[in-house]
């Protein structure tokens, strides 16, 4: 599968040698708005730099991946869907449900692979915790705990223009609920401070939340984010059901924990999303390409997009307002 990746930039280049790493796969173009960016990205790893016009215009390229800034990810969706091409999108492809729902019917109108930057679902040991559901392991899920906290805030910035940290950081356990609930959610409660950088707080965002999300039978689902972790970066999940109990535990460099007299000490988690879910980015270009090939739904998909953002608006009705939503009022 030969892969053009718009979008020289951090995460640009995480892919990139996701990409270049995988067997099936082949970066054979690179574009960004910077273009020093793309040509020294795509020298890197024996590609060319092009712009994406070109890129869309190529009948050699099978796929785009976009992985450039969140503004630009619908109007790119649409150009590759119009244009043939499978695609693989950040999340979210937009920050508001209108223009995602606008991009999906681009999609309906012009069918193609299309794949949702959702990665967490590809780390290996959710994957683990996911298939241990599904086989009945703890019995009946009742309740599910995800916590994600990152290592240190964005700047302010970066806060103002990210859609809030809804759309921005819990998008993807929202994602994760979805996924291992398995069943429509109903009703959704936040709660948010701003308790770690009051420039957060002036930019209109919080810095610290807490959701409960109520699934159609009465599951419980309780969300824990936090923009600072002094230990790094802080991904477990705990599943709890009738016939016992799953958690997903923090990675560290060996996972090599030291028990003597002064009794037990483990390594700190890994530090940021780079390294905890560089395995996960991995199997997320191997989903995406076998999904084109045996012409299968990848594992994310662009709907499942839409009804994380959907979660994400009614987390912030809720803070706003201070009620339970109920998720039928998000359209």
């Amino acid at each position: 599968m030969k892969i053009a990746l718009i979008g020289a930039g951090r995460i640009g280049k995480v892919h990139a040698q996701a990409i270049a790493s995988h067997p099936k796969a082949t970066l054979a173009a690179v574009t960004d708005y910077h273009a020093p960016a793309a040509e020294a990205l795509a020298t890197q790893h024996g590609a060319q730099a092009l712009s994406a016009e070109a890129i869309f215009a190529n009948d050699d390229i099978d796929a785009v991946l976009i992985a450039s800034s969140t503004p630009t990810h619908a109007d790119y969706l649409e150009q590759a869907a119009r244009a043939g091409k499978a695609i693989l999108c950040e999340k979210p492809i937009a920050l508001d449900l209108a223009r995602t729902r606008d991009a999906l019917q681009v999609l309906e109108a012009n069918p193609v692979t299309c794949a949702l930057g959702f990665n967490r679902r590809h780390d290996p040991q959710f994957a683990a915790l996911k298939q241990a559901l599904d086989d009945g392991r703890i019995g009946k899920l009742e309740t599910l705990s995800i916590i994600s906290r990152d290592p240190a805030p964005p700047p302010a910035e970066y806060v103002a223009a990210s859609g809030g940290i809804f759309r921005d950081m819990t998008i993807h356990d929202f994602d994760m609920a979805r996924w291992l609930l398995d069943e429509p959610i109903t009703h959704v409660h936040a709660e948010g401070s701003c308790l770690i950088d009051p420039a957060i707080g002036e930019a209109g965002d919080v810095d610290t939340v807490m959701v409960t999300l109520t699934t159609a039978s009465g599951r419980l689902c309780h969300i824990n984010n936090s923009r600072r972790a002094c230990y790094g970066y802080d991904q477990r999940i705990e599943a709890f059901g009738s016939a016992g109990m799953l958690q997903a535990q923090n990675e560290s460099e060996t996972r090599l924990r030291f028990t003597g007299e002064p009794g037990q000490v483990e390594e700190k988690p890994l530090w940021f999303f780079l390294e905890r879910y560089a395995e996960a980015y991995s199997r997320e270009i191997g989903d995406f390409v076998d999904a084109w090939q045996e012409k299968r739904a990848p594992l994310a998909s662009a709907s499942d997009g839409l009804e994380a953002l959907r979660l994400a608006e009614a987390a912030e009705r809720s803070l706003k307002e201070g009620r339970r939503i109920a998720l039928d009022d998000i359209h």
